[in-house]
């Protein structure tokens, strides 16, 4: 009974009744009281639908919008990761942290969140408790960024170019990124999706120069190998004759894979993670995370008043 129940959630989730915030929440809902029957298999779709529903939302995406709005957050990403991995380190050594644990909520802070995280814990040699940890803290942050983001965006009045930039920086997850910013509009999408994906690629100098800097000797990461897949959707959008009559269609199943997406990402969460968690690395993370938001936001808007 609890599989079918589980199967109905998900095809609701496919529907426009469930918006990503709620799609969230009703995960979270649903392992609290009744269990998640799925629950070995659950990191492995999500890994596979997000990055399968992001190559799609690349279909909607225009090639020269997408460049301007990579130009443009280019040097208030480059500030925020670097700002973010150096206070996490600050911080972490006021709060008696593991330097790795401090390391890997920075970077899942200042990257693409659990992502990052994954992709550094090899490189560091990181126990598995301290990745349970890191991860533990960085999606609770990322699940409320998602529910919170959007509000904050409406009542500070931004634009929906200001807010999908602002989203792509200072929430952690790709999967809460472009779930805040298709709730904001068409146009804070693109935008999110194409200044997060570029943000990604961060993942591949910062594990170089983590290596050197925890003398592990372990330079090996993996690459986030979907964003050039992206890049190809996004190039055949724009330039292939006749590509506009398949689009739409793609795009909107991209959307729906990402509302069940995030549906699992709210079923993987549990009270017993965010016990496990811990306040030091929980008040680290939240510490990192108003600061990005904060700054990230001071600049998007500074440059905005001067252009």
């Amino acid at each position: 009974m609890r599989k079918l129940i589980f199967a109905a959630a998900l095809l609701l989730c496919l529907s426009p009744l469930v918006s990503a915030p709620v799609a969230l929440v009703l995960g979270f809902c649903f392992t609290w009281l009744l269990g998640h029957p799925f629950q070995r298999h659950n990191q492995q779709a999500i890994n596979w639908l997000l990055k399968a529903s992001v190559v799609g939302l690349g279909f909607g995406i225009n090639a020269a919008g997408a460049l301007a709005a990579g130009k443009q957050g280019f040097e208030i990403t480059l500030v925020s990761v670097l700002v973010t991995l150096l206070v996490g380190a600050g911080i972490g050594k006021l709060l008696r942290l593991a330097p790795k644990v401090s390391h890997l909520i920075a970077s899942g802070t200042a990257i693409c969140g659990g992502s990052a995280i994954a992709a550094l814990a090899p490189v560091l040699r990181v126990s598995e408790k301290e990745m349970s940890v890191s991860l533990g803290t960085v999606f609770l942050l990322n699940a409320v960024a998602l529910l919170v983001f959007p509000v904050l965006g409406h009542y500070l009045q931004l634009s929906q170019f200001q807010f999908g930039l602002w989203s792509a920086i200072a929430i952690h997850d790709t999967s809460s990124v472009v779930g805040a910013a298709s709730a904001y509009g068409a146009e804070a999408l693109e935008v999110a999706t194409t200044v997060k994906l570029a943000r990604a690629l961060w993942i591949v100098p910062v594990a170089v120069v983590s290596s050197f800097a925890f003398r592990t000797g372990n330079r090996r990461v993996q690459l986030p190998w979907f964003i050039g897949l992206f890049v190809l959707a996004m190039l055949l959008h724009s330039y292939l004759p006749g590509a506009d009559m398949l689009s739409q269609q793609i795009t909107a199943l991209s959307k729906a894979g990402l509302t069940v997406t995030l549906f699992l990402v709210g079923a993987g969460l549990s009270i017993d993670k965010v016990k496990a968690a811990g306040w030091r690395p929980l008040l680290l993370g939240l510490t990192l995370w108003v600061l990005v938001a904060v700054v990230s936001l001071w600049g998007i808007l500074l440059s905005d008043a001067r252009s």
